[in-house]
């Protein structure tokens, strides 16, 4: 099990960027692939992207794909998401998780909001 810690959420105005930071305890992060979700009010947590344990392969979801990108540093084993061209539709609890060995995403961090305004 890794534990899984996010931050950089916050009030941006719409246009903006932010970068968020997901921190993971554990040797074998390196290993793992990592995605990013979030979850709107009233609505279904989705996907937004994931990262391979490389960082080689990068997937990003179509609503986010040319202004959200992926990334890692297995050596700090951090996952960052950096947002740019901000729309109030991202606005939503943004959360990290691991596949520690592409069995599911069994690992949660506990998110981090990020609030976009018009």
């Amino acid at each position: 099990q890794v534990q899984l810690v996010e931050s950089g959420g916050g009030l941006v105005q719409a246009g903006g960027s932010l970068r968020l930071s997901c921190a993971a305890s554990g040797r074998t992060f390196s290993s793992y692939t990592m995605a990013w979700f979030r979850q709107a009010p009233g609505k279904e947590r989705e996907f937004v992207g994931r990262i391979s344990w490389s960082g080689i392969s990068t997937y990003l979801a179509r609503s986010v794909k040319g202004r959200f990108t992926i990334s890692r540093d297995n050596a700090k084993n951090t996952v960052y998401l950096q947002m740019n061209s901000l729309k109030p539709e991202d606005t939503a609890v943004y959360y990290c998780a691991a596949d520690p060995d592409d069995s599911g995403w069994t690992d949660w961090g506990q998110g981090t909001q990020v609030t976009v305004s018009s």
